[in-house]
């Protein structure tokens, strides 16, 4: 099949699967005669479990990762249990960072009259930050 199909086959937009292929984060595509790219049902899978990693919010470095261990038939599921806790402490850090974001944007907020006096305790709270 063609990029375009692969891409429809997946989920993933042609650019992506390019950017992909050059980035080294799956294999280079075969070629037909006339330069096509060329994708097997396998590929496809691959593309989908791409996607799917990256719906969960894994960085490109760690998706390079999940593959080496899914293509490794002697890998220890410790390795990616290891992974993916590792991520979860990365969501989990960033979960709390917009938390504490939202709660002192909804304080300023709530300072604010929101009418038509030019101070504004939003603008002074953020200008007043450390």
């Amino acid at each position: 099949m063609n990029i375009g199909d692969a891409a429809r086959a997946s989920g993933v937009s042609a650019k992506m699967i390019r950017h992909y292929e050059r980035s080294g984060l799956i294999r280079t595509s075969s070629r037909t005669q006339a330069g096509y790219r060329q994708y097997r049902e396998r590929d496809v899978h691959l593309l989908r479990f791409v996607r799917r990693a990256r719906d969960l919010g894994f960085s490109l470095d760690q998706i390079g990762q999940l593959l080496s261990l899914w293509d490794d038939p002697g890998r220890a599921s410790a390795d990616v249990k290891r992974l993916a806790e590792a991520h979860i402490a990365d969501l989990d850090a960033r979960i709390a960072a917009l938390t504490e974001m939202r709660t002192t944007l909804e304080a300023l907020a709530q300072a604010c009259h929101g009418d038509h006096r030019p101070d504004c305790p939003i603008l002074q709270g953020i200008a007043d930050a450390p």
